[in-house]
């Protein structure tokens, strides 16, 4: 009997937690940088990587900061008439709802991928600063305007479209998936969207995801469409820039981005 009312108490300590730091006057700021409280982030950086760069840790799941961020920014009603009250989950359990458990993930990406070297290579070529240049981006990058949640599963949507050779980590392309998926049409990303149908109902159609995501920067006025970062917008092998300008565009859009969505996120507070 002790030890049901041991687990009983240990369960009741760990709700009151979350929901103090959930209710706590906790102010978000939307400019806050993850990459500074993630433990090594910024360690010999460049040492191994010159060219490249390689942090030493990832804000998506170091960042004590980025999490409470998501717990308090998602926490709030849901597109079907339910209200997500996400709780910090234990171990590799990210945060928790219901029968939910997500991850977060960032959806902006540079491709300082080795496979990508020689676009990288040309680009610091032509940057003045290029080392600055780039931990600028990522500072920018890391704020909460860059990020967003998804459920963490095995094959997860965060896995699939960095993976899938078609959309290779672009969000554009991802967001794209999301509203064919909302349309019933195939796209790369089918498969996987299916198998989280649980998830996506939860905000009804492509609106109440962009809405609740603050996304509406990245669609037309009326959500018909996406708004694509580069001219390339078909669902192509290896989608990523071919040139120093397309690499360039890129990365000034995404932070354009960034900046957009930090600001629909602080008037949202």
């Amino acid at each position: 009997m002790l030890i049901f009312y041991h687990i009983f108490v240990s369960s009741l300590v760990g709700s009151l937690r979350n929901m103090l730091i959930l209710n706590c006057d906790m102010k978000i700021d939307v400019n806050f940088d993850f990459t500074t409280d993630t433990p090594r982030y910024w360690d010999n950086f460049w040492e191994s990587e010159p060219i490249l760069g390689c942090a030493g840790n990832d804000p998506d799941s170091k960042s004590k900061s980025l999490r409470l961020y998501h717990q308090k920014l998602w926490s709030k009603p849901l597109p079907n008439g339910e209200h997500m009250e996400l709780a910090l989950g234990k171990g590799s359990d990210y945060l928790t709802w219901k029968n939910f458990c997500f991850g977060s993930d960032s959806i902006i990406v540079s491709f300082r991928y080795k496979k990508y070297r020689k676009i990288i290579e040309e680009v610091a070529n032509i940057v003045p600063d290029y080392r600055g240049y780039i931990e600028n981006y990522l500072r920018k990058a890391n704020t909460i305007g860059g990020s967003i949640i998804f459920p963490k599963v095995k094959g997860s949507i965060n896995q699939s479209r960095g993976c899938n050779i078609r959309i290779k980590d672009r969000w554009d392309l991802t967001l794209e998936c999301i509203r064919l998926y909302y349309l019933g049409l195939e796209s790369p990303l089918t498969e996987v969207l299916n198998a989280n149908k649980d998830f996506f109902d939860l905000f009804v159609d492509f609106k109440g995801y962009v809405d609740f995501f603050y996304l509406q920067d990245c669609v037309s006025e009326d959500y018909e469409k996406v708004i694509f970062w580069l001219d390339h917008k078909e669902f192509i092998p290896n989608p990523l820039p071919r040139n120093t300008d397309e690499y360039l565009t890129w990365i000034e859009r995404e932070l354009e981005f960034v900046k957009m969505r930090n600001e629909r996120i602080r008037l949202s507070l």
